[in-house]
């Protein structure tokens, strides 16, 4: 997909329980689930930090009320033990992070404050410093880990077994082996393990894995059913019309799994300057304790100005804000996801925020893409004009061919080959041999066909006919906006979009009318997908835009690929929107275009507030601590504090209502 210079695309290395390959993960943006213990939502994880806290509390208590001389023997060596629990994975990690040539991480930083503060005697301090790290290590990973179970939840959706039809008897088989065109059932209750056509009457069926939406969905015999839905009504059968990879569930886990490897700029940028501002911190406490030693002559002492270096590097520590900006990211995809609009990145959490034009298709996207035949005008014998008709007409996905072949009945359609779809105009094929055309007035001009031009006055959407070189008639169809389609328009004006553009295949005439109702900014219609592509690239020519389009069809692709950001409706779109889309939109309401902007403003507001709250404390502390007004407790605390303030903050995006 060749999107514009706006579009970020950044993979990273996900494995980020394996140690060797750490320095990835700092270089890539990866969640910082470094291995304390194991999984952090399981007790065994919390045990070393739990262990050295209770030694910690007891030799402090030695230390301060009881001052038995049998403890001052064993002093050290009892803080030593108590550091070991805590202290040894992260030295670990330093010495793994050695062999990689990475000598400048947090591990690194507080190993170093940890043993300094050992060599001056400073005892307990050494031990709290790593206690408290690792625990604020704990929560940040427990956090990321609930972000990625709340987007994984939302998608955990997917039945185990298939209940396939074999030899009269229904058996239980694997989702991943069942075949395109084999019959399987689904009992109330249980949930649709493959994309299918309905075989039985009706079900009603709970979408909101899918879709969000939590109001039941009535399903009809020969309708789309698909995999992920809970059947909520009777037992059903479906024909299976996808294998499980290409199945909507199969697409949609896909998008949020690989959402995390595209990262928005500022968490880069956050990467980048962790990397940059590390050697930084080491060097500026390095110089703490050897320039003081010039300046001050005599009066020098090292502990002192070493103590001070100390607290100066526990202070500096980046993790608030290495932690708390994808933390904040992942909040987004997963308030998003629970609105039913998947984003396949971060970078496009970021980019929507300062989308100001939005592109729209008209037919599935604005409208409902559902026609009905309203009209039938032959030169011919109807009976044998709709037989012509709906045998080409039964090759095509198109909503109006659709609504054509619905109207006519399958008993009555001829059988047609060599169907052949001419983009943007139409159908043509053979009919008992003869060439039939059916589509719009284009389609006719283009192999000059000779046709009543009364037609092109005509306001409602048309399917004009010729069959063996001769005009034969036409059949109108009408369609109809979707319920929030006005909304969705003001809602976007209302949120920072300047202009709201309708492109559309469809004649101008009922284009015009459409976006009149809806309150378009403007409109162009009759044009072919080419003309699409080259109206997007003139309204892109101002280099201030930054441009979105809505569609959902495969004449669709091209745009949504040009575009800075591409949204597909989801629910209806076909394979190849979806697929080539930047966010998709499960519920097909264009109104979730405004929800999906919100999304991404409170995302941003969120990852600004914590960057700005770990440099504004750190930087108040850092100044403090150089000048002996803060301890190493304070130091703690105040790195320890701002981390969790800062998860806490951006976990919050995931309680907010849009």
């Amino acid at each position: 997909m060749n999107h514009t210079t706006h579009k970020e695309d950044s993979c990273c290395n996900t494995d980020a329980q394996q140690h060797k390959e750490h320095q990835h993960h700092h270089e890539a943006g990866d969640e910082h689930d470094h291995d304390h213990g194991g999984d952090p939502s399981t007790f065994k994880a919390y045990v070393p930090a739990i262990v050295t806290l209770a030694m910690l509390l007891i030799g402090i208590a030695f230390d301060n009320f009881f001052k038995l001389k049998a403890f001052e023997a064993i002093r050290p060596y009892w803080y030593i033990v108590a550091y070991l629990p805590v202290g040894v994975p992260v030295l670990k990690e330093v010495w793994t992070t050695f062999k990689a040539k990475d000598f400048f991480t947090e591990f690194s930083l507080m190993s170093i404050a940890t043993i300094g503060a050992f060599v001056i005697g400073e005892y307990p301090e050494g031990v709290a410093v790593m206690l408290f790290y690792t625990i604020g290590e704990l929560f940040q990973m427990a956090a990321v880990n609930r972000a990625k179970r709340s987007i994984s939840a939302l998608l955990d959706v997917r039945s185990d077994i298939a209940h396939v039809l074999k030899n009269d008897k229904y058996s239980d088989v694997a989702p991943e082996k069942v075949e395109v065109g084999e019959t399987i059932q689904i009992k109330v209750g249980e949930k649709v393990p493959l994309d299918g056509e309905m075989l039985s009457e009706k079900s009603s069926f709970n979408t909101a894995a899918l879709t969000g939406e939590s109001k039941p969905k009535s399903i009809k015999k020969g309708e789309s059913v698909l995999a992920g839905m809970l059947n909520l009504d009777k037992v059903i059968e479906v024909r299976t019309t996808k294998i499980f990879s290409d199945s909507s569930l199969a697409r949609i886990l896909d998008m949020v799994q690989n959402a995390t490897l595209r990262k928005a700029k500022t968490e880069l940028f956050i990467r980048k300057f962790a990397k940059v501002y590390t050697p930084i911190v080491f060097g500026l406490a390095v110089a703490l304790v050897i320039i003081p030693f010039f300046v001050l002559g005599n009066d020098y002492n090292f502990q002192t100005w070493l103590y001070r270096s100390l607290v100066f590097l526990v202070i500096s520590c980046p993790c608030a804000l290495v932690i708390s900006i994808p933390l904040g990211y992942f909040g987004g995809i997963g308030a998003a996801s629970a609105n039913g609009i998947l984003f396949k990145g971060s970078n496009f959490l970021d980019l929507i925020t300062k989308l100001n034009t939005v592109v729209m298709d008209k037919t599935g996207t604005l409208t409902k893409g559902v026609f009905s035949v309203q009209k039938v005008e032959s030169v011919i014998d109807e009976n044998e004009f709709l037989k012509f008709l709906g045998a080409v007409e039964s090759k095509s996905t198109h909503p109006i061919a659709k609504a054509v072949v619905e109207y006519i009945r399958v008993s009555k359609i001829h059988p047609a080959e060599d169907i052949e779809e001419i983009a943007g105009m139409g159908l043509k094929g053979k009919v008992n041999g003869q060439e039939v055309l059916a589509g719009n007035v284009k389609l006719l001009q283009k192999f000059n066909i000779d046709f009543d031009k009364k037609i092109t006055e005509i306001e409602e959407s048309i399917v004009v006919v010729a069959i063996g070189g001769s005009y034969a008639g036409y059949v109108l169809v009408a369609d109809e906006e979707k319920e929030d389609a006005a909304a969705a328009i003001k809602q976007l004006h209302a949120n920072g979009v300047q202009q709201v553009v309708m492109l559309s295949g469809d004649k101008s005439s009922i284009v015009k009318v459409v976006a009149g109702r809806l309150g378009i900014d403007s409109y162009f219609g009759d044009l072919l997908p080419e003309d699409k592509v080259a109206k997007l690239d003139e309204i892109k020519r101002d280099s201030t835009r930054v441009v979105a389009f809505v569609g959902d069809g495969i004449n669709d692709t091209p745009v949504l690929a040009a575009s800075d950001i591409g949204m597909a409706m989801g629910a209806m779109g076909s394979d190849a929107a979806i697929e080539t889309a930047d966010v998709v939109i499960q519920t097909d309401q264009p109104s979730k275009i405004a929800t999906a902007i919100k999304i991404g403003k409170a995302t941003k507001k969120v990852v600004i507030q914590n960057i700005v709250l770990a440099f504004a404390v750190k930087a108040l502390v850092l100044i403090l601590g150089a000048g002996g007004l803060a301890t190493m407790w304070e130091a703690v605390f105040a790195d320890v504090g701002v981390a969790l303030l800062a998860i806490l903050n951006a976990v919050r995006i995931q309680k907010m209502k849009f």
